[in-house]
């Protein structure tokens, strides 16, 4: 049976009209009910019927679509192109409405968004970018994504791996409500396979000093891009060093000051692969900064071949993601457009793409302080990243 106001109240301690006045916002309460109210309507998972009933109801027209970073051109190309698959077209369903979420990286604001995109019944949500490496939050996820497909709206993780099967399992389903038939459909990157062959690429040109500038800890994109980055190196019989990686944020500044460190650790590198492409401008600033040249001192590569990578100077050999393409299949099988991969699971390819910024090593490459001008991107400082 389905959890009612009723129900809420009698958790919280106070009456039916006090959840209302809680839930509406229109009435002044103490903040101590106010938070029991709350608790309670966590707890049960109540959702709430009224106004958000009345502007959604059953066949809404939302689409909620949960970035990481609003200003991210990652983010911002996959939602582009979920969008642009949500107009209307005769007998396809009409016109969505695109409500995009900006987490700013929180697993508990990920969460609350699914929780508000529940209440007001949205038709379809994607979840795009990489996910926390959380048990806690896997399961917290795992039991938003079922409450989602059991009262109908479709689900699609786009650029994140795919839910474990046995932490969904473990999901009960809600009071009088069977199982959800329809699982959430992932669309996946192949980032291990992708960093591993851009590693490779370096090590094919007679690099072996070659540092890391890896994303921030505790993200899935971070665990597999570092992990295809160890797998080229170990198939090629080199050891990890440990001081050739360094972590951050997706965003040119961080991989600047990584560049720094490097160099302070290991000033004899002949190559860096940077995160994402973002961070590779700010490696390339931070070698012109210490009179290195790319590539003649210090080869340099990026990840997800972003709009501007072609542009630096010179141009960045980079990982590309089909970004475009994932978040329009996204938004297709969002709106029930598409048919949906074989168990419900597909793994999108990375394509390693050559260009200026990888050379061959050179004899005395990387003497911090040695040669001419180095290269920078043509493009300011911005955040990108999985």
């Amino acid at each position: 049976m389905a959890v009612t106001l009723a129900d809420v109240a009698a958790r919280a301690g106070v009456s039916p009209a006090t959840v209302s006045r809680v839930l509406s916002g229109s009435y002044p309460v103490t903040e101590g009910t106010r938070g029991r109210v709350l608790r309670a309507v966590a707890e049960l998972e109540y959702v709430v019927d009224g106004p958000a009933s009345a502007l959604a109801g059953a066949g809404s027209d939302l689409v909620g679509i949960l970035v990481n970073d609003l200003a991210d051109p990652f983010f911002g190309v996959l939602a582009a192109a979920v969008q642009g698959e949500l107009g209307g077209a005769a007998g396809l369903g009409g016109e969505k409405l695109a409500v995009v979420c900006g987490t700013g990286g929180s697993p508990q604001r990920e969460l609350d968004y699914l929780t508000h995109l529940q209440r007001q019944r949205a038709a379809a949500v994607v979840l795009t970018g990489g996910a926390p490496e959380d048990s806690g939050h896997a399961r917290a996820l795992a039991a938003r994504v079922a409450r989602l497909a059991e009262a109908g709206t479709r689900v699609v993780l786009c650029g994140r791996p795919p839910q474990d099967p046995e932490v969904a399992a473990a999901v009960p389903p809600a009071a009088g409500r069977a199982r959800a038939a329809v699982p959430p459909v992932t669309l996946a990157f192949d980032n291990r396979g992708g960093a591993r062959r851009l590693t490779a690429h370096l090590l094919a040109l007679g690099h072996r000093r070659i540092g890391c500038v890896a994303g921030p800890a505790g993200r899935t994109t971070t665990a597999e891009r570092l992990a295809g980055h160890r797998d080229a190196l170990a198939a090629h019989g080199i050891v990890d060093v440990p001081a050739r990686t360094v972590p951050g944020a997706y965003d040119r500044s961080s991989g600047y000051d990584a560049a720094l460190e490097l160099l302070r650790r290991q000033p004899d590198l002949t190559a860096v692969v940077a995160a994402n492409d973002t961070a590779a401008l700010g490696v390339c600033a931070a070698l012109r900064d210490r009179g290195l040249r790319i590539p003649e001192d210090v080869s340099v590569a990026g990840f997800d071949d972003l709009p501007f990578s072609v542009d630096a100077a010179p141009a960045l050999t980079t990982v590309r993601l089909p970004l475009r393409e994932a978040g329009a299949r996204a938004g297709r099988l969002a709106l029930g457009r598409a048919v949906a991969p074989p168990g419900g699971v597909a793994t999108l390819s990375a394509e390693l793409l050559v260009r200026e910024s990888t050379g061959p090593v050179r004899p005395g490459a990387a003497t911090a302080g040695g040669g001419g001008g180095a290269v920078s991107g043509r493009v300011g400082s911005g955040r990108s990243g999985g």
